[in-house]
């Protein structure tokens, strides 16, 4: 789920590809030291900093409180379904495995109307794969194994199939919160290069991409300026942007590989 912390986070990355266009071992904008964080500077460090030229950008939670926007319904949805990395292909009495067994994979083989499956692991190879379904039918069939192809004698028709793991998302509740990015410079040329660059590449930006794979939806608010007296060596300006993210519960759902229902009297297994 989203935070108020994630998404403050996303709107410092944000600033931060701005103000380090090259990566944060690279020069900033500036060309020289400037300090990018959440939360409210502390008087001492500020001063200090003020005084040796190096300018701060901060990010803070503007005191009202959030607003409640919750609007649509809540309901589980799938939100990512990915193609399973595995494949069974079989050829007539014999399957082969192959591909990438990676975890949250189901694969299963159906012979003779005899269902055996194996839901895969970390450190599972196709060859592991095979041997493990093997493994099952010798139960019940004659089954010989070479590689990541296993071969059933008698067996009756086969089916081969690999299902992978969904991901579902379920928003509980949306809120808005205005966020302040202040900038906190020793001077006016360097408060106006900062915001100025600020406030040009966040104008193009409508969505904030969260780590849930939500997106919070970034809005300009306003724009205000604190000017000290020269000696004090503050110059400030604040951008304010609301910020409506949802919260969200996430749950992997398993995909049924092989279905058995009733039909007219008779069971149809596939």
């Amino acid at each position: 789920m989203a935070d108020l912390s994630d998404v403050e986070d996303a709107l410092l990355r944000l600033a931060a590809g701005v103000l380090y266009p090259e990566g944060p071992a690279a020069p900033s904008i500036l060309g020289s030291t400037l300090r990018l964080y959440r939360g409210w500077p502390q008087g001492a460090t500020l001063d200090a900093d003020l005084a040796a030229g190096i300018a701060h950008v901060s990010i803070f939670p503007e005191a009202r409180p959030q607003a409640v926007t919750t609007r649509f319904a809540d309901r589980w949805e799938v939100v990512d379904a990915p193609p399973p990395g595995l494949s069974i292909t079989v050829a007539g009495h014999s399957a082969t495995v192959a591909g990438s067994a990676h975890a949250g994979q189901v694969a299963g083989l159906m012979v003779g109307g005899i269902a055996v499956v194996h839901r895969t692991a970390p450190g599972d190879t196709p060859e592991m794969v095979a041997a493990v379904l093997a493994t099952y039918l010798r139960t019940r069939r004659i089954v010989t194994v070479e590689g990541a192809t296993l071969t059933v004698a008698g067996g009756g028709p086969m089916v081969g199939r690999v299902v992978a793991d969904r991901t579902a998302r379920r928003e509980t509740r949306r809120q808005r919160q205005v966020l302040r990015l202040s900038a906190w410079c020793p001077d006016p040329a360097t408060r106006d290069r900062l915001v100025g660059a600020l406030d040009g590449q966040l104008s193009a930006v409508d969505f904030l991409d969260l780590p849930d794979g939500g997106r919070a939806r970034l809005l300009f608010r306003g724009s205000s300026v604190f000017d000290r007296s020269r000696s004090a060596r503050l110059f400030r300006r604040d951008l304010l942007y609301s910020v409506e993210y949802a919260t969200t519960l996430t749950q992997t759902l398993p995909a049924m590989i092989f279905g058995d229902m009733r039909l007219g009297g008779r069971n149809v297994i596939g």
